[in-house]
């Protein structure tokens, strides 16, 4: 590589979703929109689960912990685009953009792990119903939370470090409104083959693992509802797992295809399905679970006349 060309990367450009100054209008309204509607959508989950003690069971704990993770997910990337947007500004600085990193893969992860705990959780209800109390100690759900934390946090870190190692020379815009690592990896100017590897490799063993057990957990789920010889049985069977089959299908329908692949092959489709599991998934959660939850609608409806 020629000479001029190793200037060291110290910050780079987010150049948004559109590239455009008119559209990127339009794009930060909307999610400026969209992040004030998950941080008081998921807190209101929060806040009726923690207020209801007819809640305080494993599975709203889990759900409980989900909403923190959809605060927590948005909150390490969209502040940042929309403060640039407002000070007229497309730049974030080396150390913040692995910081983002960072934080993007260990929510993210977490988001998939804690769907697979929530999918354990209904199989025992439905599959050991007589055992759920004695199989769901609260210990055991604690635990559970607390290797999922430092399994996604580990591999944070792997990913994160694998980053650092990169080096990044004179090209520094970024086709995203965040530091997605295969946009961001694209631009290294070393070779990536070991990030590719670890993606492909202990990636997606994180990800297939979560994602293994919410397939073997509802395969013996439906094994079971289907012996039910009742419809009222099944049906009540089946509406207590709605809710939480609707949040994996879109949360694990946007992501599987955008990082099971080289970072090369990074295009404009897997940024749109980047935004919907990064936006829009932790917005649409609470409604999916307030609206097909009678026990959740009846917290809230406590607390708004409480209130």
């Amino acid at each position: 590589m020629d000479g001029n060309n190793q200037t060291m990367v110290t910050e780079f450009l987010l150049l948004g979703l559109t590239g455009q100054s008119e559209k990127e209008e339009i794009v930060f309204g909307m999610f400026l929109w969209m992040y004030l509607v998950t941080i008081s959508g998921n807190l209101l989950i929060i806040l009726a689960i923690s207020c209801d003690p007819h809640l305080h069971t494993p599975m709203y704990f889990f759900l409980a912990n989900l909403s923190s993770v959809d605060i927590s997910a948005p909150s390490a990337t969209v502040p940042k685009a929309l403060v640039n947007h407002m000070v007229g500004s497309k730049s974030i600085s080396y150390a913040e953009c692995m910081t983002q990193i960072y934080f993007f893969i260990a929510f993210s992860n977490m988001d998939g792990f804690l769907l697979s705990v929530m999918a354990y959780d209904r199989y025992v209800a439905i599959c050991h119903p007589l055992h759920y109390t004695l199989m769901m100690r609260p210990r055991l759900c604690i635990l559970l939370v607390v290797i999922s934390w430092f399994i996604t946090n580990l591999h944070a870190l792997l990913h994160t470090l694998l980053m650092v190692r990169l080096t990044f020379c004179s090209h520094n815009a970024v086709h995203h409104f965040f530091c997605d690592p295969y946009p961001i990896m694209k631009l290294s100017c070393s070779d990536t083959f070991i990030n590719d590897l670890m993606v492909f490799t202990v990636g997606g063993l994180v990800f297939l693992t979560p994602f293994t057990c919410i397939i073997v957990s509802y395969a013996y789920i439906f094994s079971k509802v289907l012996k039910l010889q009742s419809a009222h049985g099944i049906r009540k069977a089946l509406s207590t797992c709605g809710s939480h089959l609707t949040v994996v299908c879109l949360f694990y329908g946007s992501i599987l295809g955008i990082y099971m692949h080289p970072s090369s092959t990074y295009t404009v489709q897997d940024t749109v399905a980047t935004v919907i599991f990064t936006v829009v998934t932790p917005m649409v959660n609470p409604f999916i679970y307030s609206l097909r939850n009678r026990d959740i609608k009846g917290a809230l409806r406590k607390i708004i006349l409480r209130s």
